[in-house]
Parts: structure tokens; sequence; C-alpha cells
């Protein structure tokens, strides 16, 4: 048996007028998503458990089986592990966003989705003030810092404060100052480098700032082969769910041309999931447009982002499913909400669907959240959710 995650991050949302009350996965065109709620069994899966924030890192960890009470440290060090940064027992890793804050506003948090290359080139600039140079380039605006210090600071992840005065979410708490000295100490750097400089001249949203947050010492945890006796393989771009797979012992595939958002290579990670289940059990395959657009409260480019995920990603896996002649069952689902009237995550259910050899249609016709609600499986904890997969699946 044959067995993939298809995961649309943040796809799920709340109702909007400007889709006459519908949420962007309802006003979207994905025959594909829909034919397997048809054929298959849906429900509501809660992401999130009670008094964690709703966050990629929990959500994920979730799906992938993973008691986030018992596994999870943080953000950073999952993004750390992807890194191929190694983390003493000591060490505390950070999420070190570019962002744009202008007239102390948090205008963009990730300073104009500026590039990798552009964000080496300032990350280089800025290793003189961080202690030891532990600074590490990511993807795009996610970078990376990791110090001795600062496990007890309460941390704002940027993108929950899109649009809103930075100054009441400043770090706070234990090692608070240090955080804000390195975040200082950074301004001037980035406001007189030529990336920035260059940037303002074309029109683009300079990454004038640095936001620390998310962090965390490395996490212990199970490999996915001790918990489900499965060898699998995990296809994203974002640094988070590579780190994850690392965590949990699962062959972490690079494609050209992931890029983290809607113009990211599909037919590669299509491609590169089919490859890998020539001779692996389980791939986890993860999207993250729908997400960044819904950080960006772009409705129209949300719907466009669910689209191209039901055009360029779900089709054609099921098509390859089809034709490899294997068994096979897919999880399709968001791991959380992110809806566009508050730019963030929330803590809502998200719509999931489970469809494949063996499972008995329970009558649902759409892939959506109210269509969910009606689905046979009910309310489930996430962490159940791949191990619905692998049983009868009823």
């Amino acid at each position: 048996m044959k067995l993939v995650v298809l995961l649309g991050d943040g796809m799920a949302d709340l109702p909007l007028a400007a889709l006459k009350g519908k949420t962007p996965l309802q006003a979207a065109n994905k025959p594909n998503m829909d034919r397997l709620a048809r054929q298959g069994r849906s429900g509501l899966a809660q992401t999130v458990p009670q008094g964690f924030p709703p966050g990629s890192d929990v959500a994920n960890l979730s799906v992938m089986g993973y008691s986030p009470g018992k596994h999870y440290a943080g953000r950073a060090p999952l993004e750390a592990a992807a890194m191929g940064v190694a983390l003493d027992e000591a060490d505390i890793a950070f999420r070190c966003n570019f962002v744009t804050i202008e007239g102390g506003i948090m205008k963009d948090y990730s300073a104009g989705h500026i590039t990798t290359e552009e964000g080496r080139e300032l990350i280089e600039a800025l290793q003189p003030v961080m202690p030891d140079r532990r600074l590490y380039t990511g993807v795009s605006y996610r970078n990376l810092l990791v110090l001795k210090a600062g496990a007890k600071a309460v941390c704002t992840p940027p993108h929950d404060i899109s649009d809103q005065p930075v100054a009441g979410y400043q770090p706070r708490g234990q090692d608070c100052e240090l955080l804000t000295r390195l975040m200082e100490a950074a301004r001037p750097v980035l406001a007189s480098h030529p990336v920035n400089k260059k940037r303002i001249s074309e029109g683009k949203r300079p990454a004038n700032a640095i936001w620390l947050w998310g962090q965390g010492p490395a996490p212990t945890m199970p490999s996915f082969g001790e918990k489900y006796g499965l060898k699998g393989a995990m296809i994203s771009a974002v640094d988070l769910l590579k780190g994850i797979g690392r965590y949990a012992g699962l062959e972490v595939i690079d494609v050209a041309g992931a890029t983290g958002n809607i113009d990211t290579n599909y037919e590669g990670k299509v491609e590169a999931a089919l490859r890998a289940l020539e001779h692996l059990d389980f791939v986890y395959l993860h999207v993250e447009a729908p997400d960044e657009m819904g950080h960006e409260g772009e409705i129209d480019l949300k719907v466009k982002a669910i689209e191209l995920f039901d055009e360029r990603v779900v089709g054609p896996v099921i098509e390859g499913l089809e034709k490899s002649g294997q068994d096979w069952r897919v999880l399709l689902l968001p791991d959380h909400a992110t809806p566009i009237s508050i730019k963030t995550h929330s803590r809502d259910p998200v719509p999931f669907t489970i469809a494949g050899k063996g499972i008995e249609p329970d009558g649902v016709e759409r892939f959506d959240e109210d269509a969910a609600k009606r689905g046979a499986y009910g309310l489930v904890e996430a962490t159940k959710l791949v191990g619905m997969m692998t049983d009868d699946g009823q």
C-alpha cells in the first residue's frame, strides 16, 4: 500500500463577503480534491492542541503523528535540522525573519518575499553584529540565528502582527534585552546595504529589520519508521517541513525551483513524489502557497493557489498512483486555517479526506470546511490521521 499526504498549507479559511459568503476552498474550482472527497471519507481534524500556538510547526508535527506535548521544542530548531546546523545542548535556535517595518508598523513579514540570493548578502553583512557569527541563510526571508540564551523570552511571530504597530510585540520576559539589542543592531547595517537601496529604487520593499521568534532547543522524537514501520520521504520548499522530516528519519527530497510561494515548481514536486514511491511506502508532499496568500490578505491569489494545488499537484499525483498499478491511499488536508480576515493562523479544525483502497465513501460531495462537517470521521485529533491511513480506514 502506497500512502501519500497531500497538504496545502493554510488552505482553510472563513466565509468572506468578497466571495459571496464562501471560503476560498468553496469558491475555488478544484475538481480533483472534490473527486477525492466523493471517493473517500471526510472529517475535521484538530491539528493544534489546546495551549499551543497555531503554527505550521505544531500543526505538521500533529499531522505526522507526533504529539506536540511530547515532542515540540520550538520552530527554529526544526529549521536548523533542515539547514544542516547542528545544535549543542546549550544552543537555542531562533527563526530570523527579514521584515519591512515602516513608521513603527509591520508592513511586511517577508520583506517583499526577498530572494534567497539577496538574503545571503544581507546575512553576510550582519554577521559581525551577531554573537559568534552563528547567523545562517535560509530560503527567501526565512533565516536562522543560534544563541546560548533566549529560550525563555516571549516572542511574537511577525505574520501575527501584519499592519500593526510593533512596539507592543517586541521580545519580552527573560533575555528580552539581548534579543531587542540584536534586532536594533541590525537596522543600520540593513539600511545602508546596497541590496536594500536597489530594492527601494525598484519599488520593492526593503529588508530593513530582522525579527527573532520561534526559538527552542533541539527536540527529541522517535523516527517515523519506529512509529509506523514505514519508509518515507518529505517534499517541501520550506526548511520547517524539511526539518521535521529529518528528525523523523524521512528521506528529505530537494526539488529545484521549489520556492515556497505561488510560483513554485509544482510539476517537480509531483515527479519527485511519484519517483520516491517506487522504493518507499510513504510521501508527505507539502505546498506552502495558499498560506502565503492568506498572510498577505490576497483573496483572489489564495483561491488561485488552491486551484493550482488541485490542478498541478492533486490531479497529477492521483493519476500517477492510478497508473502505477499499486494499491494506494491519500490523506488530503491543510495543516491549519489561515483566514484572510486576520492574515495569520487560527486554531479552527480543518477539513480532511482519506481516499483510496478499501475506503468506503460517506456521501460527502466536496472538499471544504462545511462539507467536512458531514463526514463519517467526525472530529478527530490530527495525531491519529496517519494511523487511520494504515488501518482499515473506517
